[in-house]
């Protein structure tokens, strides 16, 4: 299993099939509002940029991200998502479990392809609703590229503001999370416990 896809255009752009149908359930209308949105991703962008930045080793900085993921993003739905139908069925421990070893997985994998924004960075420049949530645009910018569009949708649905997807150049992070973390399962003989374990792996 390759996890060493690098943030670039042609990385992303190569990675998902699909777009927003991954989370197609509406999320209520709550008390967050355009600009809590984009302050959360100031500061999500501000600690990212941060991260690359700070010359640590690798390892040191997937502890960081794992940080970061905790911190700003709804791992639990953006976990369970991945896992799609395959989650109806898994007990509680199951979950706890799949959700605790794919925030480590999650944080590994898009650490090293933030990595690649070493001597680059990261700006909010934009926020605006959409249906229940809000979108905050960003642009990336890496040494010897083009900038290019990151969005994130932040909703305040488990009860804080957090980011529950990132669309990066239109490859949307939970359609091609729920299409790898299925081929995993697959390959596992759909043995939940199974993969659980090899995400502890990679």
């Amino acid at each position: 299993m390759r996890n060493d896809l690098k943030l670039t255009r042609r990385g992303f752009t190569s990675v998902a099939l699909a777009a927003s149908a991954a989370f197609a359930l509406p999320l209520p209308a709550a008390a967050l509002d355009v600009d809590q949105a984009r302050g959360l991703i100031d500061k999500a962008v501000a600690d990212v940029n941060r991260i690359i930045g700070s010359g640590q080793s690798e390892t040191q900085m997937f502890g960081d991200f794992e940080k970061l993921f905790v911190k700003y993003a709804d791992v639990p739905v953006i976990a369970r998502s991945a896992l799609g139908v395959a989650a109806r069925s898994a007990s509680p421990a199951q979950m706890t479990a799949f959700t605790k070893a794919y925030q480590g997985y999650l944080s590994r994998k898009y650490g090293r392809r933030f990595r690649e924004f070493i001597g680059g960075k990261i700006e909010v420049t934009d926020a605006r609703p959409i249906k229940s949530y809000y979108e905050v645009i960003s642009t990336a910018t890496l040494k010897g590229e083009a900038p290019f569009d990151l969005r994130w949708h932040v909703s305040d649905k488990s009860g804080r503001d957090l980011f529950f997807n990132i669309i990066i150049e239109g490859v949307n992070m939970l359609a091609s999370e729920r299409t790898e973390i299925g081929a995993l399962l697959d390959r596992n003989g759909g043995d939940l416990d199974k993969l659980i374990a090899q995400l502890q792996t990679i």
